[in-house]
């Protein structure tokens, strides 16, 4: 074991005054470790604040190769102005932002990285954690009091929890692409569990837990170990993480331990950005919405794009809209932010075409909410049928799959969706994997680059039977609510009756194409066949990380049979879709 070091120092490189490891004490006595990047000239900057658990010393290149690599094929603009010595996975470039007179300060979550203490991704020490971080940046010498936070993903998720704080120096919260309910988006879709977070804790979190130490990787630009300069034992690293996957297959339903992981919205009082995918189906689209709508900031923006979960982070777009809005809330500059609508959507079309337009509101006002009934002859139509029928299917196979004719004119989805199906199963449960699809006109699947996988459908939801239970309180129709807190078991073919929540979403199905709703027992994929590019840490058929195949949580006595879709008379299963009228 090595002996603990005090490595905190300061000096300039490449235009920027870097401290390295400046230390953050703790209510608790934990010393927290953070590089900050500051202009050279002497003065006070407003500050650019991360917190996580990926190794601030971990390059980009050397520990997110696939991701780097497309990265600058999608936006090729990022290796303009820029070494990139200092490019680490979903924070900000300091060299094309100290120029602009900011500071970054880049912090090691607690236990991670080159802080030590106790591993607990999302938690309210976290939180408090980032509230005193702030506190810290907010009163250094170089620091003109204001703070915002900025960051993709992890470093988006957790400022939800802390802005509800309120942390007297922080002004202004950047979330971008980071979910807001810890039950609903990251741990079990509709009940479901997802495999997300095996997958992404040992590889992205435990493998830069603080005291790998020398096993791990080294900083490109110091030569450190970037999880410390200690180097612990497997068991005595495993003693000082906690096992976030096993405790989400283990709480089931919606507790007190899904509740402390997740923010009290109405106490969010600071100024915020919230920027959505539309292809973050599966973590990083419904969170942006549901945190914007709830949280109690009078000034606050919606806008969502399309393309990987990292492309327009790093963009022109999306680093201008940073520093417009930044710039606005932590130097007082007018940036026009001013006249920034309060929704900007990147309306999408089939090949991965955006249209930006700005709206006032979500869901949109002038919303048409349309129900498209399921027939049943497998079409998708505004009629509503007649028949009392039942359609069966596999739960290990493709499901059914319903389809509208030929589009003769164009038609808009921009919105949240849902459906209401009444279904039973041979078993006494079942769970849904909902599918909204587009097919050209010659019948092939249209798909779009998501945030994780390149090939994802327009809409997913998902609902395990035994959680149907609603909350009339917050259910609305296009956006059902679930407690997750009851189970009620089916009886073996008596049909219930489900509402089920499809992810917001954005589409113009053009004329000649078609519309479906793809109704399985499982996860989605396009034709089965994995493209994962080089270092992909996953497979990519569809839903990238987010699948849904741990056999305890699914085992195939209880979801590997079959389930039937019911047609009856005041009880015809349909699609509710947020139709927005052309012109």
């Amino acid at each position: 074991m090595n002996a603990p070091l005090d490595t905190a120092k300061s000096e300039i490189r490449d235009g920027m005054q870097i401290d390295w490891d400046a230390a953050i004490h703790m209510g608790d006595g934990v010393v927290l470790r953070a590089d900050v990047f500051r202009p050279t000239k002497p003065g006070k900057y407003p500050v650019i604040l991360s917190y996580g658990p990926y190794a601030k010393g971990l390059s980009f290149q050397e520990g997110y190769k696939s991701q780097w690599s497309r990265v600058i094929k999608s936006a090729p603009e990022v290796l303009e102005g820029s070494s990139n010595k200092y490019q680490n996975w979903e924070l900000v470039d300091p060299e094309k932002w100290v120029p602009d007179g900011y500071a970054c300060a880049r912090i090691d979550s607690r236990g991670s990285g080159r802080s030590p203490g106790t591993l607990d991704v999302w938690s309210a020490r976290e939180a408090q954690d980032i509230y005193e971080c702030v506190e810290w940046a907010g009163t250094q010498n170089w620091s003109n009091g204001k703070v915002g936070i900025n960051g993709i993903s992890y470093y988006a998720m957790n400022q939800w929890n802390a802005g509800a704080l309120r942390p007297p120096h922080l002004a202004a919260l950047c979330i971008w692409e980071g979910s807001c309910d810890y039950y609903r988006e990251l741990c079990r879709h509709g009940g479901i569990l997802s495999d997300f977070l095996s997958s992404w804790h040992p590889r992205q979190v435990a493998g830069v837990q603080h005291g790998v130490g020398d096993r791990g990787a080294k900083s490109l630009v110091t030569g450190e170990p970037v999880a410390g300069p200690l180097t612990l034992s497997p068991d005595v690293l495993k003693a000082k993480r906690t096992d976030t996957p096993g405790e989400a297959k283990a709480h089931k339903l919606r507790d007190d331990y899904y509740a402390a992981r997740t923010a009290d919205f109405p106490q969010i009082d600071t100024p915020l950005l919230s920027a959505a995918n539309w292809g973050g189906m599966g973590l990083h689209t419904r969170g942006n919405f549901e945190g914007w709508a709830a949280a109690g900031s009078k000034q606050k923006w919606l806008e969502v794009h399309g393309d990987t979960h990292f492309t327009h982070f790093y963009s022109s777009y999306g680093e201008g809209l940073q520093k417009k809005f930044f710039s606005y809330f932590l130097k007082g500059e007018d940036t026009g932010w001013s006249k920034q609508p309060p929704v900007s959507v990147n309306v999408r079309h089939p090949d991965e075409k955006f249209v930006l337009r700005a709206e006032t509101e979500w869901p949109l006002t002038r919303t048409q909410w349309t129900k498209y009934f399921l027939q049943p002859d497998k079409g998708l139509a505004t009629a509503e049928p007649s028949a009392t029928t039942a359609l069966t299917y596999e739960t290990t196979g493709d499901g059914l799959t319903f389809s509208t004719p030929p589009m003769t004119e164009p038609l808009e989805i921009t919105g949240p969706v849902a459906a209401k199906i009444w279904v039973s199963s041979d078993t006494t449960d079942a769970d849904l994997f909902l599918v909204l699809r587009v097919f050209d006109p010659k019948g092939k699947e249209v798909t779009f680059i998501g945030s994780n996988d390149p090939r994802v459908p327009v809409g997913l939801g998902w609902l395990r039977a035994s959680q149907r239970k609603l909350d009339p309180a917050k259910s609305k129709p296009y956006r059902p609510w679930h407690t997750h807190d009851t189970e009620l078991p089916l009886k073996p073919g008596e049909p219930v009756e489900l509402d089920i929540e499809i992810w917001p979403t954005s589409i113009v199905v053009p004329p000649g194409y078609t519309l479906a709703l793809t109704v399985r027992g499982k996860d989605y994929e396009v034709d089965g066949t994995d493209i994962a590019l080089p270092n992909a840490p996953y497979p990519m058929k569809g839903v990238g990380p987010f699948l849904h195949i741990d056999p305890d949580d699914r085992p195939a006595k209880i979801f590997g049979g079959r389930n039937t879709v019911h047609f009856a008379a005041g009880k015809q299963p349909y699609l509710l879709l947020p139709v927005i009228p052309q012109g």
